[in-house]
């Protein structure tokens, strides 16, 4: 009798531990999956900061100089299920390049005649932890393109 009782302490107690160890695995699995796909939005929304800039003809008069792009992605970000996108641009040209985006040009000496217009993008992908809905994650990626 003692040594069932023992027995089914033992098994309970290796059980506790199996379980423990599998919730810890799934939790991980859950964030790297999340990052992961934070890593994937940021290429995607950089990508398409590129093609806006270049779509964009900074030369022509009224033009609406492309500086923030902002997105969401999912149901409800808010209460953690999906993603809030943000992209910020900033300009390295000389002002033939740049056009009248010229607000934002980071360049004072640093280019030449021959110089293409160069952008920098921050992309910055927020995402809610899954254990505590009230912080929030953010994934940064920043990007030097030449257009």
């Amino acid at each position: 009798m003692i040594t069932a009782i023992f027995l089914i302490v033992l098994m309970s107690t290796v059980a506790i531990f199996v379980m423990n160890l599998s919730g810890k695995m799934v939790k991980e699995t859950t964030t790297q999956f999340q990052r992961e796909q934070a890593m994937l939005l940021a290429k995607s929304y950089t990508e398409y900061a590129v093609m806006a800039v270049m779509a964009n003809d900074r030369n022509a008069t009224g033009v609406n100089c492309l500086y923030t792009i902002k997105g969401q992605l999912g149901t409800n970000p808010s209460s953690g299920d999906g993603y809030r996108a943000r992209v910020h641009l900033a300009y390295i040209g000389t002002t033939k390049e740049v056009g009248s985006c010229g607000g934002r040009i980071l360049s004072q000496g640093v280019t030449t005649k021959k110089t293409p217009l160069t952008v920098i993008i921050d992309t910055y992908i927020d995402y809610k932890d899954p254990d505590n809905t009230a912080q929030w994650r953010t994934y940064h990626q920043r990007t030097l393109q030449k257009i």
